[in-house]
């Protein structure tokens, strides 16, 4: 397919980006491999969203997706493997179709860290989980660990509170990266045990994860557990370029207040990009104004 506009990214930035670049009357496509909302089409639960003091990521999700339909924006359900420079603009290669488009803006946000245990892959699936939502109900009335200080880690607490019996939350410092009132709403839960300054060092189990070790300032000790749900961020998930972008000491691509890269008529937004503060509002703003830039001059 040949496109003006191809987002890789089905996201809130991607969908936003598409919203705004559709309704300028730009033909546009977005790509994204897994369910279009992103990671925000997972979270329990969205309650800083403007408007909208309460509602479910998929529910946001899918509100979002059907405007950006409505408006004329194409999607493809693939993962894009090769982005590269043409005459034209860009060549975008998934495993079924090749699309050119004379601008392309990169929204596919980061892919998942993990602990880099050994076992780990071993055991994703069978107890090691990087979503709460998607996995929770697996272990219902069982103990279950979190690991993670930030926004998702308390997320994914408060939604496994409705289903495990008990809850530790492991963080590597006594220092959260979560917001106060998430993290004050997790000390007040009974259900949730909360490790400071404590990292996981072991797995147990083989068909199964059975426990963890941590080490806790040091001292290591054992938890009996169920199920561990990995959530320590991401990074930057861009291996499918081919050719060179301004990104920072972490990976993240650098972008002027307009969206543009260093590369002409490439744009990024949403988790990808550098930055400060990564909400589902911010990924939106930014997804707006790449929008808008890729029909500047028009």
């Amino acid at each position: 397919m040949k496109a003006d506009v191809v987002i890789i990214g089905g996201g809130p930035a991607g969908l936003t980006a598409g919203i705004f670049a559709s309704r300028a009357g730009q033909k546009v496509l977005c790509i994204e491999k897994l369910a279009f909302g992103g990671q925000a089409s997972l979270s329990y639960e969205i309650a800083n969203y403007p408007g909208l003091e309460n509602i479910s990521g998929a529910d946001l999700a899918n509100k979002m997706y059907t405007h950006a339909k409505n408006l004329g924006v194409n999607f493809e359900n693939a993962q894009v493997i090769q982005l590269k420079q043409i005459k034209s603009g860009f060549s975008i290669k998934t495993k079924n179709a090749t699309h050119n488009a004379k601008k392309v803006i990169i929204a596919n946000g980061l892919k998942r860290r993990t602990l880099n245990l050994s076992g780990e892959g071993e055991l994703t699936g069978k107890g090691i989980s990087y979503c709460a939502s998607c996995d929770g109900g697996f272990f219902k009335n069982k103990t279950v660990a979190v690991v993670g200080g930030g926004n998702t880690a308390m997320e994914d607490v408060a939604y496994l509170s409705h289903l495990a019996k008990k809850i530790y939350l492991i963080n590597r410092s006594e220092n959260f990266r979560a917001n106060q009132f998430e993290l004050n709403k997790i000390k007040a839960n009974k259900k949730v045990e909360i490790l400071e300054n404590a990292v996981v060092t072991k797995l147990f189990g083989t068909e199964y994860l059975t426990g963890v070790e941590v080490s806790v300032l040091g001292k290591k000790q054992q938890l009996k557990i169920d199920g561990l749900f990995v959530a320590i961020g991401g990074v930057p998930d861009l291996d499918f370029v081919t050719f060179d972008i301004a990104r920072d000491n972490f990976g993240y691509i650098k972008v002027d207040e307009n969206m543009r890269t260093s590369v002409k008529n490439l744009y990024a937004c949403g988790d990808v990009i550098h930055k400060n503060f990564r909400q589902v509002v911010t990924a939106c703003a930014e997804g707006a104004i790449a929008g808008n830039a890729c029909i500047e001059g028009k």
